[in-house]
């Protein structure tokens, strides 16, 4: 529904683990804070999403926009420290889940394909995750969480 990613709209901290390595078995994680504002456009059928990570210098921007004909978002990322907008993830929310999919590299570059997870969704906090998968999605490994908490 166009109203999914309602619950984002707002002023948020971030906290944030991260996989320091991808698809090699690591369980290195750095762990660091962040700060996130989301408003709607479209009337709620899409969001812009801003996060800025202070102990690292560096910020993102995600553009999501609702696509009624195939009842589906697509969720796009743009990061500050190359200023290049990824590939899209797509998909919906079923049960209070947010679950989208599409194609990525590695730091490395290696293709693979990732999943974000959007769960624990209440009035004051959430939760995300992102996944890859290097083998047609048989296998993920989880490599950044980020739970949310209203400011």
């Amino acid at each position: 529904m166009s109203k999914d990613f309602d619950f984002l709209h707002g002023e948020w901290e971030v906290a944030n683990r991260q996989l320091t390595k991808h698809l090699v078995g690591s369980d290195d994680w750095r762990e660091f804070p962040a700060r996130s504002s989301c408003r709607a456009f479209f009337d709620g059928s899409g969001n812009v999403d801003e996060i800025t990570f202070p102990t690292l210098g560096s910020s993102g921007f995600t553009i999501s926009s609702y696509e009624p004909k195939a009842d589906r978002w697509s969720v796009y990322w743009i990061s500050s420290r190359d200023g290049l907008m990824g590939p899209p993830v797509s998909g919906g929310f079923s049960d209070g889940v947010g679950t989208l999919y599409g194609d990525d590299v590695t730091g490395d570059g290696k293709p693979v394909r990732c999943r974000f997870l959007w769960t624990r969704i209440t009035p004051t906090s959430a939760r995300w995750e992102q996944a890859y998968s290097g083998d047609g999605e048989q296998t993920w490994e989880t490599n950044w969480i980020m739970e949310f908490t209203r400011r």
